[in-house]
């Protein structure tokens, strides 16, 4: 079931009505700062929105990412891709919810980083971290791979679960505001460096850290 909404007044009392699977958001609206609307539907809704816009796409893409989309499409779309991404989006969330709702997994211990999947929490140095689903994703992988580097195309298919809708500016910005994050909750952070080129890895001085209960050279890709 597909429903439409024509103004952002309108989209915010859908969704505080019916929790969607999915929105497929455009930027231009008649009462309403799409960018603005993004970022408060997905913390109204915590579900995949696809942002689509016709008019500064770049600047927009950026800015769409940043403030909490999953993915972006410039107008003019062939509606095949549309619908394809929309496939993508609606199959990660459902994965995500399968894992939410299997047993746990023990939580992976970087340091004063602890990811905790049961609680689908992060926390530095007992500090919750405030996270969007698909940086937690991301932390998730390459904590998981900790001085390993992770491809472009495997973060692409382990986080957005298409190797063809994580592109490449998609990654780095969710990268670039999960570096932010990380910087501002403390020193002791790990790190994520890029390696030009390849991909990226998480990296940290610190010994006798613990990955799932096991050592970080028993893991691998």
């Amino acid at each position: 079931e597909v429903r439409q909404a024509a103004t952002g007044a309108i989209a915010r009392s859908l969704v505080e009505r019916v929790r969607p699977d999915l929105i497929v958001l455009d930027l231009v609206l008649p009462d309403d700062d799409g960018l603005v609307l993004c970022s408060v539907l997905k913390n109204m809704a915590g579900v995949p929105i696809l942002v689509c816009s016709g008019t500064q796409r770049r600047r927009d893409a950026f800015l769409s990412l940043k403030l909490g989309a999953d993915d972006f499409i410039a107008k003019p779309f062939d509606v095949y891709d549309l619908l394809a991404r929309v496939e993508v989006l609606l199959r990660r969330s459902a994965q995500q919810r399968a894992a939410d709702t299997a047993a746990p997994r023990a939580p992976i211990r970087i340091a004063d980083l602890v990811i905790d999947h049961a609680m689908h929490q992060v926390t530095l140095a007992g500090s919750v971290v405030q996270l969007t689903p698909t940086e937690y994703r991301l932390l998730s992988v390459l904590a998981g791979r900790r001085d390993q580097v992770v491809p472009r195309e495997a973060l692409a298919k382990l986080v957005w679960g298409d190797p063809d809708t994580g592109t490449s500016r998609t990654i780095d910005v969710h990268i670039g505001r999960l570096r932010v994050k990380l910087a501002q909750a403390g020193p002791n952070a790990p790190q994520i460096v890029s390696v030009r080129g390849f991909g990226y890895k998480i990296v940290t001085a610190a010994a006798g850290d613990t990955i799932d209960g096991h050592s970080a050279h028993e893991l691998s890709l």
